[in-house]
């Protein structure tokens, strides 16, 4: 915390723009070297989605059916976009108890009586998830190729599409990172923070194209699904990497799905940003 009121009580910056900046990059470079404090947040954070990965390819891969296909493999490569992106949302959870934890302990209200920029402290922390979050991702893509996974199994795809998606999955993350960020500032203890980000996500996740092609569905849940914009993630990553995707559908999502990625993933950002930033500055701890 010392380190945090040094740097921002230096000269200040020659505008708001880069006053913000700086301020968002000292509070974030706090939570990095915290959360290297605590490599147990890191390790936890990474078995949740290796269990997935290990359960649903193992447990349900035999049984899924993708278009016409039961196949093994062609499920582990339809899988693995829902995989990513499902973890990239749940870290949303751990954002809201951050904030949330920082919140109770009363370090927002000496933050807010430094001068400092007012979205500094939460553009800091979800910077610092989203680094967390891209760590994450690189550890499980290592882990999807140990089981089975391949890039490029339909055979369109290369390095720039590829390193695209990933670029997808972290602008849904730091988006959501967003609603994490709401949720923890008007919550009261980081325990009822976990919870509330979790309660929605579930429902997000599951009704959506991650795990099961959606032409399965009932066509109420399917409209739903495709118009998810989770779903709109998962099947833009699924182009990109070249992988196997769901039966053709008529939503436009699923015809434009890198175009709905970038739009959704923009729109909740904004939004919540918004929001965030707003209850920052009336919140109290």
């Amino acid at each position: 915390m010392s380190a945090v009121t040094d740097a921002v009580r230096v000269a200040p910056a020659t505008n708001p723009v880069s006053q913000s900046v700086r301020d968002s990059m000292v509070v974030a470079k706090r939570n990095l070297i915290r959360m290297s404090r605590i490599p147990e947040m890191i390790i936890y954070g990474l078995i949740q989605p290796i269990m997935f990965v290990v359960l649903f390819t193992y447990v349900f891969g035999g049984s899924m059916r993708i278009g016409n296909s039961t196949s093994v493999v062609d499920y582990k490569n339809f899988l693995m976009a829902g995989i990513f992106a499902q973890t990239v949302t749940f870290a949303t959870a751990s954002s809201g108890a951050g904030i949330a934890d920082d919140m109770h302990k009363g370090l927002i209200d000496r933050f807010r009586s430094l001068p400092m920029a007012r979205g500094a402290v939460l553009t800091g922390r979800t910077f610092a998830d989203s680094v967390q979050t891209a760590l994450t991702l690189v550890v499980l893509a290592v882990v999807a190729l140990l089981v089975g996974w391949r890039v490029g199994s339909d055979g369109s795809t290369n390095a720039g599409r590829v390193l695209a998606a990933f670029g997808l999955l972290l602008l849904l993350g730091y988006a959501f990172t967003w609603i994490g960020a709401l949720i923890g500032m008007s919550v009261k203890t980081p325990e009822a923070a976990t919870s509330s980000g979790l309660i929605w996500l579930f429902p997000v996740t599951f009704i959506s194209n991650a795990f099961v092609d959606t032409s399965h569905m009932t066509p109420w849940l399917r409209h739903i699904a495709e118009w998810n914009p989770f779903s709109a993630t998962v099947q833009a990553c699924r182009v990109l990497f070249g992988n196997p995707g769901q039966s053709p559908s008529d939503a436009w999502p699923m015809q434009h799905p890198v175009w709905a990625s970038l739009i959704y993933s923009v729109l909740i950002l904004v939004v919540f940003r918004t929001l965030a930033v707003r209850k920052y500055r009336s919140a109290t701890a």
